[in-house]
């Protein structure tokens, strides 16, 4: 990734009509698109995101907690009530059950990204990834994604979805951010999952963190909150 500008998507969660809009001024040949997570769920054309996503040129696509829900209700059919309980659609569902290839897919999205100037890029604003390796792992990024597809391959998703899931720590901790800065070998973290009200994306403790997810679905925000171009780091970085 990083041969073109990169272009960074928060949480979609299905509203596909929304992101068509968005990305209209970043044509994929001219963009390396970053999807943070969190394509399904609330909105009515989660599976619809992900094939669009996946398709784009040039794009990478982060496991969310909410595709962690989708693909356990596809595997086990008694998770069907808390995938609807999290917003779920039923013919998201039902369309992901007779598309193996992007059950496949899906499985194989990565938790982390590190770009090349030293960003590190996760779906969701807290250090619990690291409940998932050993704290002297020599590489976390790595050790990380590679546990989360060995939990989406051995019926953990109930483990991955409690990683995943709680809302961001880093804002109100900057120290808590800055440990797991150093421990990643990272300059600074985007991430999602937690809705922001501003116009743009929420960039904190001077620019260590970016939240770009500007309630996409809900409206909350501008598009432009959730869909934006990544900032250049400071020269004090």
């Amino acid at each position: 990734m990083n041969r073109l500008p990169v272009l960074v998507v928060g949480d979609v969660h299905g509203d596909l009509q929304r992101l068509f809009q968005a990305l209209r001024p970043y044509p994929p040949d001219q963009w390396e698109t970053l999807f943070l997570g969190d394509l399904v769920n609330r909105g009515p054309f989660g599976v619809g995101a992900l094939r669009y996503a996946r398709d784009r040129p040039h794009s990478t696509v982060l496991l969310g907690n909410h595709e962690v829900a989708l693909l356990q209700a596809v595997r086990d059919p008694a998770a069907r009530g808390s995938f609807l309980s999290v917003g779920g659609q039923l013919h998201d569902l039902q369309e992901l059950r007779r598309d193996e290839p992007l059950q496949e897919w899906l499985r194989d999205r990565p938790g982390m990204l590190k770009l090349e100037d030293g960003t590190l890029a996760q779906h969701s604003g807290h250090d619990g990834y690291g409940q998932l390796i050993d704290h002297d792992e020599p590489d976390p990024v790595a050790a990380i994604n590679a546990r989360i597809g060995e939990l989406l391959r051995k019926d953990g998703e109930d483990e991955l979805w409690y990683v995943l899931s709680p809302k961001d720590h880093f804002r109100d901790s900057r120290p808590r951010l800055e440990a797991w800065l150093r421990r990643t070998g990272a300059r600074r973290l985007l991430h999602g999952h937690t809705p922001h009200r501003r116009r743009e994306p929420d960039a904190y403790h001077d620019g260590l963190a970016i939240n770009f997810d500007g309630g996409f679905f809900t409206r909350r925000s501008p598009v432009r909150a959730s869909v934006s171009p990544l900032p250049a780091l400071p020269l004090t970085f």
